[in-house]
């Protein structure tokens, strides 16, 4: 999941009318076990993969202050690694990735290794990461003395070889159309926005989109340890990147030596990456009814209502609003659920959001406007929000069979529009254009335990939207030997960097001392934000 999301990256919205959710994970349908002819292509992708982690190690990574404009601070530095497009092919075209490191601020007798992050999307930069230890992040503190941190921007994502599929400035163009269908032509011009998606993203990134797969990014991971010099791997993952790291924990078991996976996607083929989109619908209806209850118990402070109902009708009346006549001509549907989304995603954002929503309730419609509208100034910003739902939908769309059936796609999301209104729509128009898409859709990787992995660590929160809790559950299933750290009662997604005594030390037992509890843990919620 991409963290610290500017805003113009928050309220993108693909060509195809879609939200970006910067992390939304979307969705597929159930695939057949691989056919010998499949499992004969990923014998060579394993030789390549050796092939050119074995190039790596030998070349390393020639670090060096990074770029002006990366916004990397000294003692931040850069680098790249050179991975094969295709590992069928290895010897053939190269493509680099970024990737920067901040050293381990403890002893040399204390380092551990290099510890390599990724925060999610499909379509996040890890290449923050490491800003963790020069802006002093209390909650990181003890690990950083042990490890190097080391982030890195995955195949297609912002330095590594990028793509895209629509102009950037269109892309944040607004207000987009309702995502909410009234009528049969309102889903047909969404239909035609997801083809025309699909369609650019061939034009503009054809040579990259067969090869935009999430077992090629986790075959690039064990490129990026074998040039840092590490026989094993130390990894921490974050939504998506739990996915990442359960496939790599598969592809990969023996050069895997800690892992903590936090808010974590279901692995399962069934869910790779339809029923994933559909799970999420009904995970972020229940998140946003606790955001609610949260304003509600504190009207003193928004005066948005003293119940959730009466909250929910203040939203209602705010949406009609937006629908009839765009807020400041920009601020529509689909730019309001961009904004408010971003509450039942993270709990950092309930007190912004509900202040901006009080402050639109008692007349100033200038602080929504500009907390919700894009920047069309913002070329950078809006070149890397274009760039992550481009990721987004390219690895999701590759990783798996999606269904074809438009008739599918109506029913399954006009029941579930029923009774989780909120994300519905505009969560399946992001992923529609995985039904027409252009290049070939791979059979997801069986996520299970393989000789040599070590002992996994599972955080997850009961609440959680974006990754619903039954994810942990499954993949703690598959990885045999894998602790399971539950927070009860709470929902914001990514947790291990959260202020959690109960989870703060668990990973730091676990990084640091490679200990791990004997049985799974229940830990109590963080503290709810205060307005």
């Amino acid at each position: 999941m991409r963290e610290n999301r500017p805003k113009s990256r928050l309220l993108a919205f693909g060509s195809a009318g879609a939200l970006v959710t910067a992390t939304l994970i979307a969705g597929a349908v159930s695939a057949p076990a691989a056919s010998a002819d499949s499992r004969h292509g990923q014998d060579r992708e394993a030789r390549g993969a050796q092939i050119a982690a074995a190039r790596a190690a030998k070349a390393g990574i020639d670090w060096k202050d990074c770029p002006a404009d990366w916004g990397l601070e000294k003692p931040i530095q850069c680098g790249w690694v050179s991975v094969p497009l295709d590992y069928a092919k290895p010897y053939g075209k190269q493509i680099k990735l970024a990737v920067d490191r901040i050293g381990n601020t403890g002893t040399p007798e204390e380092r551990q290794g290099a510890l390599v992050y990724n925060p999610g999307g499909p379509g996040g930069s890890g290449l923050r990461f490491p800003r963790r230890v020069v802006t002093k992040n209390a909650v990181w503190a003890n690990v950083a003395k042990a490890y190097d941190f080391v982030g890195f921007d995955p195949r297609g994502v912002g330095h590594s070889a990028p793509i895209s599929c629509v102009d950037p400035q269109e892309f944040v163009k607004a207000p987009k159309a309702d995502p909410v269908p009234d009528t049969e032509a309102d889903k047909s011009a969404q239909r035609k926005l997801a083809r025309e998606y699909a369609q650019g993203c061939a034009e503009r990134s054809g040579a990259m989109l067969p090869h935009m797969t999430t077992p090629n990014t986790a075959r690039d991971l064990d490129v990026i340890r074998a040039a840092l010099g590490e026989k094993k791997l130390n990894y921490l993952g974050v939504s998506y990147g739990t996915y990442l790291g359960a496939v790599y924990g598969t592809l990969f078991p023996g050069h895997l030596r800690r892992m903590v996976v936090d808010s974590v996607v279901d692995p399962a083929r069934e869910n790779i990456w339809y029923e994933a989109n559909l799970n999420q619908d009904i995970a972020f209806e229940g998140r946003w009814k606790d955001w609610e209850d949260w304003v509600a118990a504190n009207d003193a402070a928004f005066h948005l209502g003293t119940t959730r109902a009466a909250v929910q009708a203040k939203w209602l009346e705010l949406r009609a609003t937006a629908k009839k006549n765009p807020i400041g001509g920009v601020v529509g549907p689909a730019e309001l659920i961009s904004f408010f989304q971003s509450a039942p995603y993270y709990d950092s954002s309930w007190v912004p959001v509900a202040s901006v929503f009080s402050k639109y309730v008692a007349g100033d419609t200038k602080a929504l406007v500009d907390a919700a509208a894009p920047d069309l100034s913002d070329t950078a910003g809006n070149i890397s929000a274009e760039n992550g739902n481009a990721v987004y939908t390219a690895v999701e769309c590759a990783d798996a069979k999606w269904p074809t059936s438009w008739r599918k796609w109506d029913r399954d999301n006009t029941r579930l529009n029923k009774d989780y209104p909120f994300m519905t729509w505009a969560n399946a128009w992001m992923n529609l254009p995985c039904a027409t898409w252009p290049t070939k859709q791979q059979t997801p990787v069986d996520v299970k335990t393989h000789r040599g992995l070590p002992p996994v660590m599972i955080v997850q929160s009961t609440r959680d939207a974006a990754t619903p809790y039954p994810g942990a559950v499954s993949l703690h299933q598959r990885f045999k030997g894998s602790r399971l750290i539950t927070e009860e009662g709470a929902g914001s997604h990514g947790v291990t960097s959260l202020v959690n005594p109960c989870i703060n030390e668990r990973v730091d037992s676990y990084l640091i001392g490679g200990k791990l509890d004997t049985a799974d843990v229940t830990c109590a919620p963080h503290a709810t934000p205060k307005p």
